[in-house]
């Protein structure tokens, strides 16, 4: 599970996040909301640890993160699908899911057959550069070469940006198995409301860099949850 406490995070001296409290369980998917510029994707690059917070308390599983850097992070099971995915264009898809292998023991350092079966595509696409596939078989080879590390967290940054309905599909039921497995907890920042409220079981709406709205799905209603990530 991960937990954060009192959040803050600063771009020079702008302040960017403001005291963001959240917990994402163990077998769920958390999903955080909000307009463009609110600070989704900054609260992920601060989990992440690509960008350094400037306070608060991060901890996964019971163990205090306290500043370790990105590599680090993804050493004790955090895995980051960056917006825009930021697979590596001239590599094949075997080489890009191929480059997790530095989280894993070398005992471990295989492309476990549950890949291809959630994206079948790219068992055909192996040898393919990465850059010739289209932007959602990118998006698929993004999320699985996150799962070649096995984390215990999941933080996803609007995977059906740009993505055709099908793929889109296709994202969702690969992240509701995940899901279902209980093996790792699940950040989602999505734009796409009705996918997001159909996978989330917690919310998290931010404003200006603060919670604005939060909780589980059985307690926040729908439309007050749509209002607030509304314009």
């Amino acid at each position: 599970m991960l937990k954060i406490d009192d959040l803050s995070l600063h771009y020079g001296h702008s302040l960017i996040l403001d005291g963001i409290s959240m917990e994402a369980r163990t077998g769920e998917v958390t999903c955080i909301m909000g307009t463009n510029g609110v600070g989704k994707t900054s609260l992920m690059k601060a989990i992440s640890g690509s960008h350094p917070r400037s306070g608060g308390a991060v901890e996964l599983d019971g163990e205090d993160l306290g500043r370790l850097p990105a590599h680090a992070l993804a050493a004790k099971g955090i895995a980051y699908v960056p917006q825009g995915r930021e697979i590596f264009p001239l590599m094949t898809v075997r080489e890009n899911l191929e480059t997790g292998f530095g989280c894993l023991p070398a005992s471990e350092a295989f492309i476990p057959d549950a890949i291809f079966e959630m994206f079948p595509v790219l068992k055909k696409m192996q040898n393919r550069r990465g850059g010739d596939l289209s932007g959602g078989q990118q998006q698929q080879l993004a999320i699985a070469r996150a799962l070649i590390t096995q984390p215990k967290l999941l933080l996803l940054d609007e995977p059906t940006e740009g993505i055709q309905p099908n793929i889109i599909q296709q994202i969702g039921e690969v992240i509701g198995q995940l899901r279902d497995e209980g093996k790792m907890a699940i950040v989602l920042v999505e734009q796409y409301f009705d996918f997001a409220f159909d996978l989330g079981d917690s919310f998290l709406s931010l404003r200006r860099g603060r919670v604005l709205l939060s909780g589980r799905k059985g307690d926040v209603q729908r439309s007050a949850l749509l209002e607030s990530v509304s314009v």
